[in-house]
């Protein structure tokens, strides 16, 4: 074992070998974590611990094999096997089997998973009568969830009086009833739901002090692993187990905690020290991952941050490249720069899996996806679908289908009862054997029910006789209008924004963010064909440019070398050479559901310091000038964040520092500009409170319904004056960016400007649609 100890550097093997009461290993970014971990329990087994005595908690199913075959190579597999080791639902799934029969459920018992648990909620709501488009079953969920997290029971959620006001101002007040149907119906089917697990274990060792005692003595020791995302009922459980002999490690960082939307609730490492007094603290500030730049860079930001535990983490790296910020006109540009800096960085010798893009919102892939297959680039988009796979853009991308060909079956199939229209499974049985019995399309049939003999009643034929004439209506006007107008009048009169935007969850708003999102890229699509000259641009004309993007999408090689795209929460724990952090604006990086709330905002700080950390080598942070939000472009601020990062660390954009050090530059960069207003400051932290879990639970549902929404119109701005425009101009494009005038053709309505832009390459512009403004 001493051999093992010798591969620790001295923070490391210091937080192994103490073995004696309560310990706090704080891991910074990259500085070994997971082989601390490793070792301690190798180190428990090797001073006589047996396997068995030893509790485990991890994250992710993941993470506990990797460690189990890390100690099988330590110690032996056998010994590996017969630890407690694995995620908190695992394990405790195996406790409460052992002790069902203390709680009422049978040994046996069934776990749902998340469609198991919407299923059932849906099946009440179905019984109560209630209307989904009121109590969306994912919403409902999601409440209960908190609930459960928060170790509230129906029954003291009935008797809850904020949990019941919260509810009937949100104007859903028998969400209590759901809650209790729901869970007599699970307890009936002998199941338990992921946040039944953690709640019955809690009951059971509440409860039953005699079952609790039972397992204080077996397990002798308890490690935890990723401390800082435990909710109140894993802290609980932890705490519970521990009370007595105090023999307990947990790892983690503050740092990196940015799951509260899941219940995660930071306290629970900052106050570890008061709740375990004698609680000896270790710290592993040496990170192994990043160059000297980056982790300063990365410290200078945490460090704004007041909720946290004082750490200086540090690189024997070389000192490497500053983090670049990279200013773009528009979003549009950004995404087209970032494509074109990875092209120029692989001449680098890096290949495509080098790369990752993080952003704050899924949103954002659209532009960078674009970007990436104009260019060539392969990619892939980790942990998400890409933008046009997802249900809400293929809901709407079926209505415009069905609008240019009504008779395309998968997308009538699609839409005739989305959103919810009482048009079942049945009916659209009845409808599909008519067709093929009489080898017509749907619509055909659709067209003309009792000609085909379509045995249905009334209600029904209403249903399907107002589903027929929308999309005739639609049809109808789809030679007049261009392809943004009828996309916004589609989500509209179809009822997919109400329903949508109803659903004030985080899976909801992520949701009307890609809705949004859809409706712009056919805006920018119109636009760019209107200052290419096209008189009229249709729907058939971006049904065509899509079908071609899509089809790159069924590519399943997942091991090719590509460009990684995910959310920043989504890339915790990963690591790569090259880093783009893209969209660091205000609103939008740190969110706008944060601004109100200080405490927010420093989860927001520690999700931008996660995504810098996340860089080996170089790391990219852009923002864009103006961004297309809620219909229309609005122009935007820097990012609060990139003014809290040290400027000596930074490579500041050519348009905004002359010079990476000078006062000059800073000044510059954080002043106000022609473009934008002054960096947004956060506001004074206020003097923090006890917040209590139920509380909490309140809060995180509140938050959501802040968010300001509204579907994307088209939008249009008058043609600037070009009357001064030559050949060599410099001239800027809200969308392009900067770039000069080649040529110019025509006159009047019809004159033309060819123009080189930087990221865009050559375009020839219609001047009368063409935002063009002479700048030199």
């Amino acid at each position: 074992m001493e051999e093992y100890l010798k591969q620790l550097n001295e923070s490391q093997r210091e937080a192994v070998v103490y073995t004696e009461g309560p310990s706090l290993v704080i891991a910074g970014a990259g500085s070994g974590k997971t082989r601390v971990l490793t070792y301690k329990i190798a180190y428990l087994l090797q001073q006589g611990l047996p396997p068995w005595s030893i509790l485990a908690l991890t994250f992710t199913n993941k993470a506990a094999r990797e460690m189990k075959e890390r100690i099988a190579t330590l110690t032996d597999e056998q010994t590996a096997r017969r630890l407690w080791m694995g995620t908190f639902h695992s394990l405790f799934s195996r406790i409460l089997r052992n002790e069902a029969e203390h709680i009422g459920y049978p040994s046996n018992f069934t776990i749902y998973d998340a469609t198991d648990s919407k299923s059932l909620l849906r099946s009440i709501m179905k019984e109560m009568q209630l209307d989904d488009k009121v109590y969306r079953p994912g919403m409902i969920q999601s409440r209960i969830s908190n609930a459960k997290n928060a170790l509230v029971t129906w029954k003291a959620y009935e008797q809850n009086k904020e949990l019941v006001q919260h509810d009937m101002d949100s104007k859903v007040p028998l969400v209590r009833e759901i809650y209790k149907r729901y869970q007599n119906r699970c307890l009936q089917a002998g199941a338990m739901d992921f946040d039944d697990l953690l709640l019955q274990t809690n009951i059971l060792f509440r409860d039953h002090p005699d079952v609790l005692e039972k397992y204080r003595s077996f397990f002798r020791f308890v490690l935890v692993d990723e401390y800082q995302d435990t909710n109140f009922a894993q802290h609980l459980i932890v705490q519970r187990l521990c009370e007595t002999h105090r023999r307990i490690c947990v790892v983690g960082d503050d740092a990196q905690s940015i799951y509260s939307f899941r219940g995660a609730n930071i306290d629970n490492i900052l106050q570890f020290k008061n709740q375990y007094p004698g609680c000896r603290i270790f710290k592993l500030e040496r990170n192994y991952r990043s160059t000297q730049n980056i982790v300063n860079a990365a410290n200078s930001l945490i460090h704004k941050n007041t909720k946290q535990i004082q750490k200086t983490v540090y690189s024997e790296k070389e000192e490497g490249n500053k983090v670049s910020v990279l200013a773009s006109y528009s979003d549009y540009e950004e995404g087209y720069a970032v494509a074109g800096k990875i092209n120029d960085m692989r001449m680098r010798n890096y290949d495509y899996a080098d790369f990752a893009i993080l952003y704050r919102t899924n949103a954002q892939s659209r532009i960078l996806e674009e970007a990436l297959r104009k260019r060539g680039i392969p990619y892939k988009i980790y942990g998400g679908l890409s933008f046009y796979q997802r249900k809400e853009v293929k809901d709407v991308i079926s209505y415009l289908r069905l609008i240019i060909n009504p008779h395309d079956e998968e997308a009538f199939k699609r839409v005739i009862n989305y959103p919810a229209r009482g048009i079942g499974e049945t009916t659209l049985g009845k409808l599909t054997a008519a067709a093929t019995e009489h080898n017509v399309s749907l619509w055909t049939v659709l067209n003309d029910p009792i000609g085909y003999a379509l045995q249905i009643n009334s209600g029904t034929a209403k249903k399907l006789g107002d589903f027929r004439e929308m999309i005739a209506g639609f049809i109808e006007r789809n030679d007049k209008l261009s392809a943004e107008e009828m996309a916004s009048a589609v989500v509209k009169e179809s009822g997919i924004v109400s329903t949508l935007f109803q659903d004030r969850s985080v899976e909801g708003i992520s949701k009307q963010e890609n809705l949004q999102e859809l409706l712009k890229g056919i805006a920018e699509f119109c636009e760019i064909r209107r200052e290419e000259g096209a008189e009229h641009v249709s729907l058939a004309d971006f049904l065509s440019e899509v079908s071609l993007l899509t089809d790159q999408d069924n590519d399943k090689d997942e091991q090719a070398n590509k460009v990684t795209m995910m959310t920043v929460h989504a890339a915790k724990g990963l690591e790569f050479k090259n880093v783009f952090v893209v969209g660091l604006e205000e609103d939008l990086f740190p969110s706008s559901m944060s601004k109100d709330n200080p405490r927010a905002v420093e989860e927001e700080r520690r999700l931008f310091y996660v995504a810098i950390t996340r860089a080996e080598e170089n790391c990219m942070l852009t923002y864009a000038k103006s961004r297309y939000r809620n219909g229309q472009s609005a122009m935007c601020s820097p990012s609060r964040f990139l003014r809290d990062i040290d400027t000596k660390y930074l490579h500041m954009p050519e348009n905004t520092a002359a010079t990476d050090s000078s006062a000059a530059s800073r000044e510059r960069f954080e002043r106000p500009s022609a473009f934008a207003s002054p960096f947004q400051q956060p506001k004074a932290v206020e003097r923090e409170t006890y917040v209590s879990p139920v509380a909490q639970a309140v809060q995180r549902q509140s938050r959501l319904t802040k968010v300001e929404t509204a579907a994307a119109s088209p939008s249009s701005a008058p043609a600037s004056d070009l009357s001064g425009l030559y050949v060599g101009a410099k001239v800027r494009h809200d969308r392009f960016g900067e770039g000069e005038v080649t040529a110019i053709e025509g006159d009047g309505g019809n004159a033309k400007a060819t123009v080189a832009f930087t990221h865009f390459g050559q375009k020839q512009l219609l001047l009368k649609f063409a935002r063009l403004t002479i700048v030199e």
